[in-house]
């Protein structure tokens, strides 16, 4: 079977039409789903044609709202809220555990929420926030949803889990392995931390489909520079135009570095991550406009030996061990 060609342009439309059959009958959880931003956009489409789209967010009626958008543009669509604050370790529990709950397995795990950059600060479990939300709560949503995610897997379906990385993992030097859960305020930075956490994602990726033996199929995508909500905060607008992505206004800048996408642009690589079939070759794979970019990948983030010591050292600070039992 031939493979839909995908560009830079491609919406998250168009990949959803061309994988409309794998779509179907799939249950899906997306994290991070409020209007204008690519995980609702994600949501959005998938909707159209698969059994159960779960959604995710901190504040209750932003996800009441992005429930309604949905079902108004899609009256069949089954879209499930689930309340998650990945700044929690026990909200990510109770969220998990309210999934488990439900009688369908779970076939694609798409963790799309991002904290917003900004200023050091500490999580209610005394984690720094940006790895909290990006790494840490996404490592033991995956873990405590394991028996979820393989009750979907069929002879011919491996179930998979999607990282929302970012091509700034380019800009960093990695993980710092000493300081992931607390970081180090003395030399935080913000694109700094957002380079680590992302560089964090990847690693995950990879070493989670290592770990699993052919059980969960994982890959991480760069979306591309997107002008969403999440930058259009007061604590990253500043940052964000000190590294020239933003003009003094707080829009994107047109002569940027970056190609700037659309917001149905910058959910496509997310679709094609978690539903091309020809991506089952390549478990661990990094994606970059909807196409495999694994060579693109900075050495700091295809290096085996971290991969394993950042998943040893994150089941220490979640206090739990990831099996796939």
């Amino acid at each position: 079977m031939s493979q839909p060609a995908f560009t830079t342009t491609t919406t998250a439309e168009e990949v959803a039409t061309a994988f409309a059959d794998q779509i179907k009958g799939k249950n899906v959880l997306i994290t991070g789903t409020s209007i204008n931003g690519i995980g609702f956009e994600a949501a959005r489409v998938v909707a159209r044609y698969a059994n159960l789209v779960i959604i995710t967010g901190y504040n209750a009626e932003r996800l009441k709202l992005s429930v309604e958008t949905i079902k108004k543009e899609i009256p069949s669509a089954n879209v499930r809220p689930l309340t998650l604050d990945l700044t929690s370790l026990a909200s990510v529990r109770q969220a998990a555990a309210e999934v488990n709950e439900y009688t369908e397995p779970l076939h694609v795990l798409i963790h799309n929420a991002a904290s917003a950059p900004g200023k050091y600060q500490l999580t209610v479990d005394h984690l720094e926030t940006q790895m909290a939300v990006d790494h840490i709560s996404p490592f033991l949503f995956t873990k405590l949803l394991v028996p979820k995610l393989l009750a979907a897997a069929t002879p011919s379906y491996t179930p998979r889990v999607v990282y929302v990385s970012s091509a700034a993992h380019l800009f960093g030097t990695g993980v710092d392995l000493n300081t992931v859960a607390k970081g180090n305020p003395e030399t935080y930075t913000l694109m700094g931390r957002y380079s680590e956490v992302k560089s964090a994602t990847i690693l995950t990726a990879t070493e989670l489909s290592k770990r699993s033996k052919g059980k969960i199929n994982a890959y991480s995508l760069h979306p591309g520079a997107i002008h969403t909500n999440m930058n259009q905060k007061e604590d990253a607008i500043g940052p964000l135009q000190k590294v020239g992505l933003l003009d003094e206004n707080g829009l994107p800048k047109k002569n940027s570095q970056f190609e700037w996408k659309t917001i149905p642009q910058g959910a496509a690589t997310t679709l094609v991550a978690a539903f091309n079939p020809a991506l089952d070759a390549i478990p661990g794979a990094y994606l970059s406009d909807c196409v495999d970019a694994t060579a693109q990948r900075a050495p700091h983030t295809s290096d085996p030996g971290t991969a394993s010591k950042l998943w040893k050292i994150t089941e220490e600070i979640i206090g739990e061990e990831f099996a796939f039992e």
